[in-house]
Parts: structure tokens; sequence; C-alpha cells
């Protein structure tokens, strides 16, 4: 009987390729960039799992080319690049990876937030470029984090640990989500409020939601015009949950103060989006999870779900639940 064969299109750890060479034939293709479609979907056609990083779409094109695929694990809590309805119907199991990730993207949001605010990256480019001639007092002037109010649009993983961070600032601490989190109410003196009233009262509004068809733009000009200004919006989720155009038009307009951005409607991003030429918006190349240590635990975990799926096991993070009714 033939082993299962693993496509890996991208670059990841080589423990985990020897991890999985335990169970299965690894075809490996060891680059950092994404490989040709064609070269994608050669390895595609006799493959059984594949692990992939959350920038390889997976939908039906990509499908009908993959007749024995059984799992499509991603490297990533996020999985708005896999068509789910799709892949239930052909009988093939969908996995990510989250809690692993957790805490350093929260790191990151935390960060982003208050290089916003107290103008860090502009600061920094104001020396390098050789600008600082004297220091005087309104030199620089931010904006208080410390004691500040947050507003956490999405109370997931994420958002929770955003919110431990916030409360070791002193901050006050609003949420809006789909349910209540009375937990996160309890520990962390969060407060659950309508998204208008969070829109309002925020000092930093910080968007922490998963790319959905109901969360596409889910703040746009409407949203954007109930926020104080000089309140600050950070976006470390996707960027397609932003209305980037109606983002731009305030800043522009100067009816928000500024913003922090890890991700963004295309990306990578257009070099001339006027996003990027703003002093006044903190602009990252989506690297959230970015740290040696995480992408390593990503990675593993993505691994796992692989060789359960193997094994005839129901992998832990499994997507589509309703799929094991097809596969019995």
């Amino acid at each position: 009987m033939s082993k299962p064969r693993i496509f890996v299109p991208n670059r990841i750890n080589e423990e985990v390729i020897q991890f999985l060479q335990q169970f299965g034939d690894v075809d490996y293709r060891a680059k950092e960039e994404l490989i040709s479609e064609e070269e994608f979907l050669d390895g595609l056609r006799k493959a059984t799992a594949l692990l992939c990083y959350s920038r390889q779409k997976i939908n039906s094109k990509v499908l009908e080319q993959a007749p024995l695929l059984k799992i499509v694990s991603n490297i990533a809590v996020g999985y708005d690049n896999l068509d789910l309805e799709e892949l239930t119907k052909r009988g093939i199991m969908a996995t990510n990876t989250p809690g692993v990730l957790t805490e350093t993207t929260a790191d990151l949001t935390f960060s982003i937030l208050m290089a916003a605010a107290r103008r860090v990256t502009e600061a920094d480019h104001y020396v390098k470029s050789g600008q600082w001639k004297e220091w005087f007092p309104s030199l620089m002037l931010g904006k208080d984090v410390y004691g500040a109010t947050i507003g956490i649009i999405g109370m997931g993983r994420i958002g929770e640990a955003v919110a431990r961070r916030a409360k070791g600032f002193d901050m006050e601490i609003l949420y809006y989500n789909r349910s209540r989190k009375l937990d996160a109410e309890e520990k962390l003196g969060a407060r659950y409020v309508s998204l208008e009233e969070l829109l309002q009262k925020s000092d930093y509004v910080v968007v922490l939601i998963p790319l959905t068809a109901e969360t596409q733009k889910f703040i746009g000009a409407k949203e954007i015009a109930l926020m104080k200004k000089d309140a600050i919006l950070v976006n470390a989720s996707r960027g397609a949950t932003i209305d980037e155009p109606a983002l731009i038009q305030a800043l522009q307009e100067k009816r928000i103060a500024g913003a922090a951005l890890d991700v963004y409607e295309k990306e990578p991003v257009d070099p001339k989006n006027s996003l990027l030429k703003m002093a006044n918006v903190v602009t990252l190349p989506h690297i959230g999870s970015a740290t040696r240590e995480t992408r390593a635990k990503m990675a593993m975990k993505a691994a796992r779900n692989v060789v359960a799926a193997i094994k005839g096991e129901i992998p832990e993070n499994l997507l589509n639940r309703e799929v094991l009714q097809k596969i019995k």
C-alpha cells in the first residue's frame, strides 16, 4: 500500500518536515515565495494532504486538480483563503492553527497601537533623516495610552490577550462581540457595549475580527464617522474588514487622528496606496505572528492536523465538522 503524499509548497521548519516524513511521502518545495500556479497544481494532483499558508487560495478551480486530497491544513488562524463549502462538498477536511499565535499577535497589536499613539515610526524617520536640529516642547507630541479607553471589536483569543495588556496600562476596556464574554468581563473589567458606543467613546479602536461575508468592510464610512476626532484605528485582523477608501478619506480630512495597520485590502500593499504617504499611519507588512518561535509552533500544529487526518482521526482544529458525515 502506497504512503500518503503530503504536499508542502513553501518553506517551513525542517523539524516539521522530519515529523511529517514519519507518516508519508513529503513533496516539499523549500521556497519563501509563492510557487507558480502550474507547479502548485502539479503538486496537488498526487497529494493526499496539503499544508500551506493562508496566502494560498483554495477554491473549486484548485480543488478540481486535487482528486486524492483529504485535508487542507492552513498554517494560520484565519481561513478566508479556504472555500469551506467547496471543501466540505468534496469531503475534504480543513484545519487552522488557533491558540499558538495568540500572545505573539497581541504583542504586535498593542505595539502598533503604542507606536501610533506616541508617533514612534514618525519620530524614528525624523531623527534618521537628519531633520532633528533642536529640541522644543511641542516636538512630536503624541497621545497618552495609560488610562485611555480602548475599544476591542472581536473579543476572541487575541482580543482577550490585547485586553490583558490594556489592563496593565489601566485602560478602560470596551468590547463588541457577537456574544458576551462574561469571563473577560469578570477578569479584565471589560465592558460589553454596542458597536456605536464603542466607536464614540474609544481613544483606540482595535479591529480583531475574522474576514467573512458578514465582516467585509465592517468598519466603513458610517462607523468611522462615529469615532472621536483624536482617535486611532488599529487593524491586526484582515485588511478587508475595513473600508480602506473610507479610512483614507477620513485620515486626509483629519476626522480621526491616525491609524496603525498590519493588514490591507490588497496584499502586498500597492506602493501608491495613500496610506503609505501618511505620517500619522503606522504600516507593517502583515507580521502579526512573525516570530521564529510562533511560526515554528504554527507549522507543527498544522502538521499534527495533517497527521491526524492521515491516521483516520479527527484533527484538533477541524473547521468544517460537517465534513465528517461525508467521510464516514
